[in-house]
C-alpha cells in the first residue's frame, strides 16, 4: 500500500539566507520534491531574502541551477521545475538595517494575511535577534506566522538562554520551530513505531533485558567549508548536544500519552534531566576526545585536521566518544556508548540495542557460541532495521548455532522514494506540527548536561588524541567500551 499524499494549504515561506549553501543544497530541493509529489497548493510562494542584490528572475535561475546540481536526473522534470520556480520570489534585505524591509512587507501583504507565513532563518545565529525584531517592527507577524531556526542554538547554556530569550520576546513558544534535521529521518521516526506499535519490544525495553546501547554518527568528510565555525565548536557542540542527544531521548524516553507534540517532548525532556553528570572527577574515564591526522579515504590521501586549518594549531576535537548513563529505573546500570567524528572509516549513522545474554545455555560447546541479540537501526546511508537472532544452522550432523539477521531495508521494502528529512520538516512547519522540533526547555536541558563536560575538559586539560583519517577514531575510544567487556559495532 502506498502512502497517501495530502496537499498542504497555500503558504508563504520566507528564507533568510535564501541564496546560501543550505538553501541551495537542501531547502530548495526539498520544497521542489514536495512540488513533484503534488503537495504544494497555489498560490504558495517561496521568497528568498538576503543582502545580495538579485531580481526575481535571477533568483529563479539560481534555484534552477541548484536543482540541476543536487537532484537525480530522473527527478529533474522540466515542466515541474518551471512550475516550481514560478513560485519563487526574491527580496534584498539587510538584517541590521531597514534596507529592503518595506519591499518584503509589500510582497507579503500582497499575498494576504490569512495565509500561513513561515520565516526560515538559514543564517548565522548572531543575527537571529536582529531579524526577529525587524519582522516584529515591520508588523509582519500574523496569527498564522511561524519562525524556523537552525542549530546551533547557542554555544553553551548562557548563550542558548540569551538566544531563546531574544527570539521569545518576539514570538510565542508555539510559533518557534527549532529544527534538527536528524529528527526528520524516516528511520528515526520508525524507532517510535518499533517501540510503541509492537508488543514485541516495549516489554523488553529496560535494564532487565538490555545490556547496553550504542549510537554512532560517523562522517567520512573533513572540514570542507566549515573551518571557521567548526574550530570554535568541535564535535561535542556540533553533533552531541543536538543530533545525538535527541537520538538518546527517542531510545530512552517513556511511552508518551499520545503523539501530540508536547506529550512526546515532555518525555524527551525527562531523559535529558536524568542524564548522570560528567564532571572533572570522572571526565577522563567517561569521555575520549580525538582529532584526525593525515590518512586515506575512499577518494585517496587526505590531509590532517591541522593541515586543513589556518594557523595549524588547535585542541578542538573532531571526534568524541562518551559513556553516558541515565539515572532512572528503566535504564539503571545500562550504559549508552555514543561516538561521532569526522574523517572516519565511512559515512554511517546507526543505533544498536544489544540485549543481555541468555541466563543459561542448554547447548554443549560443540553447538558454538551464543551471541547476544541485537536490534540495529540504520539511519544512513542505507536506512533500515535489522534484528539478529540465534538459529540452528540447517543440515544434518548435530546442533550448530548461527547468528542471522532479519533484515528490512527501506529501499527494498517500499517502492516509494525515501524523502529527505527537510521535506518532512519544512511542511510540518506549515501544518503547525511541532512533534519533531525541539522545545526551549529541551535545548536548555541538553546544554546543562554538555556544559559541565566542556568545563571538565578545560579544568583537567584533557587533550585530543590523534587518529588516522579513514579509521574508527583513537584507540582510547576502543578502550572506553572494551574495558567494560563490550565492543563497538563497526559494519559499514
Amino acid at each position: 500500500m502506498s502512502s497517501q499524499i495530502i496537499p498542504v494549504e497555500p503558504f508563504d515561506y520566507v528564507v533568510f539566507g535564501g541564496n546560501g549553501d543550505l538553501a541551495e543544497r537542501k531547502l530548495l530541493p526539498a520544497l521542489y520534491q514536495r512540488q513533484l509529489a503534488g503537495q504544494l497548493s497555489d498560490p504558495t510562494r517561496i521568497i528568498g531574502a538576503s543582502r545580495t542584490p538579485m531580481t526575481h528572475e535571477e533568483y529563479r535561475k539560481f534555484a534552477t541551477d541548484a536543482l540541476k546540481e543536487h537532484l537525480k536526473a530522473d527527478e529533474y522534470q522540466e515542466a515541474q521545475v518551471k512550475a516550481f520556480v514560478s513560485k519563487l520570489f526574491y527580496v534584498s534585505v539587510d538584517a541590521k538595517s531597514d534596507s529592503g524591509w518595506d519591499k518584503l512587507k509589500a510582497l507579503l501583504d500582497d499575498g494576504g494575511k490569512e495565509k500561513v507565513r513561515a520565516f526560515y532563518l538559514a543564517v548565522a545565529p548572531a543575527i537571529f535577534g536582529d531579524i526577529s525584531e525587524r519582522i516584529r517592527d515591520n508588523k509582519l507577524i500574523t496569527k498564522q506566522t511561524r519562525i524556523v531556526v537552525e542549530k546551533p542554538i547557542g554555544r553553551d547554556l548562557a548563550s542558548a538562554l540569551e538566544l531563546n530569550e531574544t527570539i521569545g520576546k518576539v514570538f510565542k513558544e508555539e510559533q518557534i520551530f527549532r529544527i534538527d534535521h536528524y529528527l526528520g529521518k524516516e528511520t528515526v521516526q520508525n524507532l517510535m513505531a518499533l517501540r510503541f506499535a509492537n508488543a514485541l519490544y516495549e516489554p523488553l525495553w529496560n535494564a532487565q533485558y538490555i545490556d547496553h546501547v550504542q549510537i554512532t554518527v560517523a562522517e567520512s568528510v573533513g572540514l570542507e567549508s566549515r573551518a571557521g565555525y567548526y574550530d570554535k565548536a568541535g564535535a561535542l557542540r556540533d553533533m552531541v548536544q543536538n543530533h545525538i542527544l535527541q537520538l538518546v531521548c527517542l531510545v530512552a524516553m517513556e511511552t508518551p500519552s499520545s503523539m501530540a507534540a508536547d506529550a512526546v517532548r515532555d518525555e524527551k525532556l525527562k531523559v535529558l534531566r536524568a542524564l548522570k553528570p560528567i564532571t572533572a572527577e570522572n571526565v577522563e574515564r567517561l569521555t575520549v576526545r580525538g582529532q584526525y591526522r593525515a590518512g586515506a579515504s575512499s577518494g585517496g590521501a587526505v590531509k590532517g585536521y591541522l593541515d586543513e586549518l589556518e594557523g595549524g594549531v588547535s585542541n578542538t576535537e573532531t571526534f568524541v566518544a562518551i559513556k553516558a548513563e541515565i539515572g532512572n529505573w528503566r535504564w539503571a546500570g545500562v550504559p549508552f556508548y555514543i561516538r561521532t567524528g569526522k574523517r572516519m572509516t565511512g559515512r554511517m549513522s546507526e543505533i544498536v540495542i544489544t540485549f543481555k545474554q541468555i541466563p543459561h545455555s542448554i547447548f554443549d560447546a560443540a553447538a558454538g557460541r551464543i551471541e547476544s541479540n541485537q536490534l540495529i537501526i540504520r539511519l544512513q546511508p542505507d536506512e533500515g532495521v535489522k534484528q539478529s537472532l540465534m538459529i540452528k544452522d540447517p543440515g544434518p550432523g548435530g546442533m550448530r548455532l548461527r547468528n542471522v539477521s532479519l533484515d528490512m531495508s527501506f529501499a527494498e521494502a517500499f517502492a516509494a522514494r525515501n524523502a529527505d528529512a527537510y521535506e518532512r520538516l519544512l511542511l510540518d512547519v506549515i501544518r503547525n506540527n511541532q512533534t519533531l522540533f525541539m522545545r526551549r526547555d529541551e535545548v536548555e536541558a541538553a546544554w546543562k548536561w554538555i556544559d559541565p563536560i566542556l568545563k571538565a575538559w578545560d579544568e583537567t586539560g584533557q587533550k585530543v588524541q590523534g587518529y588516522t583519517a579513514g579509521t574508527w577514531g583513537p584507540s582510547q575510544s576502543i578502550a572506553l567500551i572494551e574495558r567494560d567487556g563490550r565492543t563497538w559495532h563497526e559494519v559499514i
